[in-house]
């Protein structure tokens, strides 16, 4: 099995609970499928660099896993035919990693700098 980052943009007319609700339903298959959850990460309602689907904004999720063709095949087609997904994409990654991703770190720096 390898290492993978599955992130996903969802419409904006999604509320961030049902969001959270597909990346738990996506956790739930990589599981059943034999695979590993590294870490979920929620990253909020952000603008895109396009439009898509005549949408500006979307919802962003992440998944980080170790998993085999089977559960990618499996992610492939419950995100390709869902409604609420506009976009998805799988990289494959050399590790996995615990610490946040870069999208969290750049935002908690920016909460950082306007508290001081």
């Amino acid at each position: 099995m390898a290492y993978y980052e599955h992130v996903f943009v969802a419409r904006p007319d999604v509320s961030p609970a049902q969001v959270e609700s597909l990346l738990e339903e996506l956790k739930g298959l990589i599981e059943e499928k034999g695979g590993k959850v590294g870490k979920t990460e929620y990253w909020g309602l952000r603008t895109l660099a396009y439009r898509m689907h005549k949408n500006r904004k979307g919802h962003y999720g992440l998944i980080d896993m170790e998993a085999g063709a089977d559960v990618l095949e499996a992610i492939d087609s419950r995100q390709r035919y869902s409604d609420d997904v506009i976009r998805y994409m799988t990289v494959r990654l050399e590790e996995l990693s615990d610490e946040p991703s870069a999208v969290l770190r750049k935002s908690e720096e920016r909460k950082r700098r306007d508290r001081q």
